[in-house]
């Protein structure tokens, strides 16, 4: 019946530990909803499409409703034809307005019109910044989900490790006592197992420091606790070609440059156009009272429509419009520079993760094998320690070149990961 509880209690925690688990995709949604830079990116985007409006543009009217009222105490004196004169002391002037008035620019030498356009490039330069650093967050939660994956893995075989050295330290103890082996072998077998103890221990503080850090990414409680997967994904493939092909028309920084490219040429025919004459048309209904404490007019009201337009035409300015445009192509220049070097950089990039991506596929599947030769070198060593047939030093060295090849095992692995996510990042594809 004891029996019968125990197994009822390992197998609800079983159930309560496993519901802990989160796979990388569901590390992946949370960051979307929570990390904090893709939240300040997802609102710069949003600014940037609240001002692409016709509006910001200059392309809308204005319309205002507007008031006045004065008050004035003065002496006045006038002066008649007659030759007489007319002095009022403390004279007082009420004035009261009021108007409901358009404004509508119709023409400015088609700037209203570029700058729309350039309103347009800036909301998707916006959508791009905010798709890249999605995809910088999403490299950087795999990044640390699988470094714990990596670190558990590590454990693992840390504990492992332990296993055979108890076995070892149990093999020469029961030497030691028939007189078949030196007392060092035997405390030197128990100084490694007391150090892969001390291991496995810093390893459980990596493991919980990893965790933390992925938690910060994903904007969750720092210390919620989570489990992971216990392996790495590893079934990417590509065609070398394809991916330099897609670089350019998929890259979101060398398409980010791009952009900005564009939003210069704009601003640089915006200066342009600021010689064109500007015409604006101007109308309202306008009304007017104004009333005073004395003389031949105690009050005088003004009410009625108003229709007009005013053109301006720049012919100096200080040299000012040259100045801007002179600026402007040289930010024109630049930014060309700019998409160049973005464009090599990005090159760069795609073909160092794809020799990276290459050389960790070698690298794991000659690991592969090795950790499996190192592992039976081990067992054979610890085989023949129990019959006498070796020393404990041959099977100290099968246990570190077993111990070595666990770690190469391990990082190949994650780094074939990391290689394919860069690459994933940069086309992105993710």
């Amino acid at each position: 019946m004891k029996s019968f509880f125990v197994l009822i209690f390992l197998t609800i925690f079983s159930m309560v530990d496993a519901q802990t688990v989160i796979t990388v995709d569901d590390a992946l949604t949370t960051a979307l909803k929570n990390n904090y830079g893709i939240l300040v990116a997802h609102n710069d985007a949003a600014i940037s499409n609240a001002n692409n409006t016709l509006g910001n543009a200059g392309m809308l009217p204005s319309v205002s409703l507007n008031g006045n009222s004065n008050y004035s105490l003065n002496n006045s004196t006038q002066k008649n034809s007659t030759g007489t004169d007319t002095k009022y002391s403390g004279l007082s002037t009420k004035t009261i307005g009021a108007n409901a008035e358009l404004i509508w620019t119709l023409f400015d030498g088609g700037k209203m019109f570029v700058t729309k356009s350039k309103l347009n490039e800036i909301a998707a330069l916006g959508e791009l910044q905010f798709k890249d650093m999605v995809l910088q967050t999403q490299y950087n939660v795999i990044s640390a989900y699988f470094d714990i994956v990596r670190q558990k893995q590590q454990l693992n075989s840390i504990n492992e490790i332990i296993s055979y050295n108890t076995e070892l330290v149990k093999i020469l103890q029961t030497a030691f006592n028939g007189g078949s082996t030196l007392k060092s072998n035997l405390l030197q077998a128990k100084i490694d197992l007391n150090v892969y103890m001390e291991n496995s221990i810093n390893q459980q503080y990596i493991i919980d420091a990893a965790k933390k850090n992925l938690n910060r990414i994903l904007g969750s409680d720092i210390d919620s606790a989570f489990e992971v997967t216990d392996s790495i994904p590893l079934n990417y493939s590509f065609n070398k070609s394809e991916l330099i092909l897609k670089l350019d028309a998929t890259n979101t920084s060398i398409l980010s440059f791009q952009k900005q490219l564009e939003i210069t040429k704009l601003n640089l025919k915006e200066y342009t156009r600021s010689r064109y004459p500007r015409i604006t048309f101007n109308a309202g209904y306008y009304f007017s009272q104004r009333s005073y404490s004395a003389g031949s007019i105690l009050q005088n009201n003004t009410a009625g429509p108003q229709f007009g337009g005013t053109i301006s035409i720049p012919l100096y300015q200080s040299g000012d419009i040259q100045r801007q445009i002179s600026i402007a192509k040289l930010d024109v220049e630049s930014a060309g520079y700019d998409l160049e070097s973005i464009r090599l950089q990005a090159k760069t990039d795609l073909l160092n993760a794809i020799t990276q991506f290459e050389n960790q596929q070698r690298l794991l599947t000659i690991e592969k094998e090795n950790n499996g030769l190192t592992k039976e070198n081990l067992e054979i060593s610890l085989q023949r320690m129990k019959l006498g047939q070796t020393t404990s030093l041959e099977v100290h060295l099968a246990q570190e070149n077993y111990v070595q090849s666990c770690t190469r095992l391990i990082n190949f692995e994650y780094n074939l990961k990391m290689a394919e996510t860069k690459l994933r990042q940069l086309l992105a594809s993710m």
